[in-house]
This record gives structure tokens, C-alpha cells and sequence, in this order.
């Protein structure tokens, strides 16, 4: 990599965009709390924060030398380092490994089953990019890569002994898959707002988004995917949690979802773009309502 380039590098991994991360983490962090019972501990919460930065920093490494082509026809992407050439395709990939290798290493501490998930998380994150090439919904993929720290923390947590077939499918009891599924439908949301976008420049360049798909049901199927989202949490885990502090959570993550459809109701670029950018603070809800339940 030359030297000089430090902002570049800062802006090719969203530094000063932090929404993105976030929105990985906190379902991640309240898978942590739900698989523990509570804290945690040190150890696993800084190799799933840290290694969450970095993946989400190698994935946008990568984004954007998939979608170089595209960026360039696209309002909001036209101006980033690799799109415009200052960044080189090179550059941007060593620095994607880099973070990545930074990111295994920190898998490394936790145990076997754990190392195993992290290359079905790492393949599903490389697939993404070019998804949009071939499926009509390629936020449903993004759905899977942004969800798959939830079985993750679980599979960490669980501790289990050598790595076997049987050990690797028990370290993830189901309640892990049905929250990573629900999450699912989050990020369904959240992209769908984010797709909304640059919906115009999508079509011209061919691109597939949610948004082009569903077309003008676009508002009605974010509105199902928040419900779908915020009733599969509530059910798995209210009576676990037993607290009242969860579920006050679940009604202010509600009324921010409403929030989020108002701004989208007239599909304006703005609008669209300020309900994505609010989204994490949706998962921060949540997670503070986990936390709270699970305060000793």
C-alpha cells in the first residue's frame, strides 16, 4: 500500500459512517447476553465488538471493488476511493484481507465450533457483493451476513469440546437460528429503506434491489418486515427474559419503526436515507432492554 493514504483508507472503510457496524453489532452483542444469561465477560465482548468493526470495514472493502462498475452511475456512491480511482482495486484488497485476518485472529480465542461458523459467515459475507447480480432479492443474502454473528455468540458462549459435526450443529441451540432469523427480516427492512435510495440509478444500470422488486409495495413489505422482526424477538424472548424492561424496549423499537415509516412515505432520498441511517438506534433499543433484564 503507499504511503499518504490514510484518509482514504478511513473513508473506504466508512469511518465516519459508523451506522453501518452498529447495526451488525447490536443484534450480535444481544445474542451474547441472551446465550450467557448475562455479562458476558471481557474476553468475548471485545473479540465480538472488535471483530464486528472489522468485518463490517473488510465487507465494505470489498463492496466496493465488486461494485467499482456501478458505484460510478449511482448519486451517493460516485465519489468513493475505489469508484474515482483513488484508491487502487490492489489497495483495497489487501486492506480487506488485512482486517479480515485481523478478525480471524480474534475468532482464534474463542473455540473450535466458533472457528468453524466464522468461514460460513466469511463466505456468505464474500457472496454478497455480487448477489445483486443474480437475485432478486439481494438483501435477503445481506440478511444472512448481518445475522450471522447471532449463532456466532451463541456457538462461543456454548464452549463445547473438539470440533465435530455433531459438536459444531449442538453449539447453536435453536433458539440461536430462529433470533438469526428474525434478524433477518431487520435487515430486510432496513436495506429495503437503503435500496430506496438509489432506486433510479438502479434501474438505469440494471442493478437488483428489494426495492425495484417489490416495487410499489415496497412501503407495505418494510412494514411487514419490521413486525416480522420485532414480534419473532418479542416471542422468544419475553418469557425467557421475564422482564418488564424488555418488553418496554419492544414498544420503543415499535414506535421507532413507525418513526421510520413515516419517513419513508413519500420515497424521497432523504427520507429514505435518514430512516436507514436511524436503524441502529433500533438495535441499540433492544439490547438495552436485554441488558436491563439480565442486570443482576
Amino acid at each position: 500500500m503507499q504511503r499518504g493514504k490514510p484518509g482514504l483508507y478511513l473513508q473506504l472503510i466508512r469511518w465516519d459512517r459508523p451506522a453501518g457496524w452498529l447495526l451488525l453489532l447490536w443484534p450480535t452483542l444481544s445474542a451474547l447476553w441472551v446465550a450467557a444469561g448475562g455479562f458476558p465477560g471481557w474476553q468475548l465482548l471485545l473479540v465480538f465488538t472488535l471483530g464486528t468493526f472489522l468485518m463490517r470495514s473488510a465487507g465494505c472493502c470489498l463492496n466496493d471493488v465488486a461494485d467499482r462498475d456501478f458505484d460510478r452511475h449511482v448519486k451517493r456512491t460516485a465519489q468513493r476511493p475505489v469508484t474515482r480511482g483513488a484508491v487502487s482495486v490492489k489497495e483495497a484488497l489487501a486492506l480487506g484481507a488485512a482486517l479480515a485476518l485481523a478478525a480471524f485472529g480474534l475468532v482464534l480465542s474463542t473455540n473450535a465450533a466458533t472457528i468453524a461458523w466464522s468461514f460460513v459467515a466469511l463466505a456468505v459475507a464474500v457472496a454478497y457483493p455480487y448477489s445483486k447480480r443474480f437475485f432478486a432479492m439481494p438483501q435477503a443474502v445481506l440478511g444472512v451476513a448481518f445475522s450471522f454473528g447471532i449463532p456466532m455468540a451463541f456457538s462461543a458462549v456454548q464452549a463445547p469440546g473438539p470440533l465435530t459435526l455433531e459438536s459444531m450443529r449442538s453449539s447453536v441451540p435453536p433458539l440461536g437460528w430462529l433470533l438469526m432469523l428474525g434478524n433477518l427480516f431487520w435487515v430486510l427492512a432496513y436495506d429495503t429503506e437503503y435500496a430506496m435510495v438509489d432506486r433510479d440509478d438502479d434501474l438505469k444500470i440494471g442493478i437488483r434491489t428489494s426495492a425495484i422488486t417489490l416495487g410499489r409495495f415496497d412501503i407495505a413489505a418494510v412494514l411487514l418486515c419490521y413486525a416480522a422482526f420485532l414480534g419473532s424477538w418479542n416471542y422468544l424472548l419475553t418469557s425467557r427474559l421475564q422482564s418488564v424492561y424488555f418488553l418496554a424496549a419492544v414498544m420503543a423499537a415499535a414506535a421507532q419503526a413507525g418513526w421510520h415509516l413515516h419517513l419513508i412515505r413519500e420515497r424521497s432520498r432523504e427520507g429514505c436515507f435518514q430512516a436507514f441511517r436511524r436503524n441502529h438506534w433500533l438495535g441499540f433499543t433492544l439490547f438495552a432492554g436485554i441488558v436491563a433484564s439480565t442486570w443482576p
